[in-house]
């Protein structure tokens, strides 16, 4: 849930200076990429106590008692990789104890039954250090091994208990095979594997087929992982969220100078900017910011300037950062045809999270 502006602690402080993101090109060292690879604050407290099945259905409540028993199951060595070993891996290994049954769990339902709260739940309730645990979306993991390369890729998370993937995204194959080939170097090295997956609703009608179109695409994978079926009601049934309406210019700039840590952009100067930003630095690229103000909001025109602005509203979603706005309200941002379209999810979570982040947002007008 996002916090309120007045608990999020946004104070106003007259006259200050707004940021910019426009001005902002952060570079981010690899280290950095793998330290964050964590839950993101929004999901920092939650645990499977905190998630609430819906008493009509049942999978729910047993999907929370199979991911615990299989957070217990971790504590102990990997299936291979935490056998004892001499100085650089040589020496005489211990014969590793492995654990009964698949090292990976496949969550398998709609949009808004809450598998990003299990998955984060399951990271948090596996008995290892934080350092050897790793979670992040495909899109994350794609660009880690863009910035270490595939072998030190793998080596960096060869030695990590548990690997959480959010939205694994079978839409796109060349990254699936790629990923697919790196997690099954993890496999062969005791790493567990826990995933959700980012599917294409028009080509999986309502999810049923989710799990076999993921263990199809990961191939060689399939038998590391059980499937976990959550139902609950399909985020088309839903219909979309009504956007609030879009403040003025003025009122949206008075609020940025009002506000302190808030930024404060032209729409359409800032997609451009997110163009010479790589996507993996998006995340860097809202540091310290406490509120996001832009004027005159346009609908995205193409489909590449789009897909950059859904990693955007992701990082800042995670961040729990206000978005004020004014132009046209976030839910014109994406055509009929994206919509419609092979990656129609993404563009519905986007405009999802920027209407949740635009409510938490008009405190700063009426402060």
């Amino acid at each position: 849930m996002s916090s309120s502006t007045a608990a999020s602690g946004i104070d106003p402080i007259p006259e200050a200076a707004p940021l910019s993101l426009c001005v902002r090109e952060p570079r981010v060292p690899a280290e950095r990429l793998v330290a964050e690879m964590v839950p993101p604050p929004r999901f920092d407290s939650v645990r499977f106590e905190t998630y609430i099945p819906d008493p009509n259905q049942p999978s729910q409540t047993e999907a929370v008692r199979v991911l615990a028993d299989f957070a217990a199951g971790l504590g102990g060595a990997h299936a291979v990789g935490g056998a004892k070993r001499g100085l650089f891996g040589f020496g005489r290994n211990r014969a590793p104890r492995t654990p009964a049954g698949p090292r990976g769990v496949y969550l398998d339902g709609g949009y808004g039954v809450g598998k990003t709260h299990l998955l984060a739940s399951l990271w948090h309730a596996t008995p290892a250090e934080p350092s050897l645990k790793a979670f992040g979306t495909f899109v994350e993991l794609t660009n880690l091994v863009g910035a270490l390369g595939f072998q030190k890729t793998v080596q960096t998370l060869s030695g990590h208990r548990l690997l959480c993937i959010d939205e694994f995204e079978l839409d796109d194959p060349g990254d699936t095979v790629l990923v697919s080939t790196l997690l099954g170097k993890l496999v062969d090295a005791g790493v567990a594997l826990a995933a959700t997956s980012n599917t294409l609703p028009g080509k999986l009608g309502e999810g049923r087929f989710a799990a076999a179109d993921f263990l199809r695409e990961i191939q060689g994978l399939s038998a590391h992982f059980r499937p976990l079926r959550i139902d609950g009601e399909d985020y088309r049934h839903r219909g979309l969220p009504e956007a609030p309406a879009p403040f003025t210019d003025e009122q949206v700039t008075k609020a940025a100078y009002a506000t302190g840590g808030a930024s404060l952009d032209d729409f359409p100067h800032l997609l451009d900017h997110l163009a010479r930003v790589h996507p993996s630095r998006y995340g860097a690229l809202t540091d310290g910011l406490r509120a996001v103000c832009l004027t005159d909001v346009q609908p995205v025109k193409d489909q590449s300037t789009a897909l950059r602005l859904v990693v955007l509203a992701d990082r800042l979603y995670d961040r729990e950062v206000p978005v004020l706005a004014s132009g046209m309200p976030f839910d014109t941002l994406f055509s009929e045809e994206m919509l419609n379209g092979g990656y129609r999810k993404k563009y519905f979570r986007a405009i999802s999270r920027l209407t949740a982040l635009a409510r938490d947002a008009k405190g700063l007008v009426e402060a």
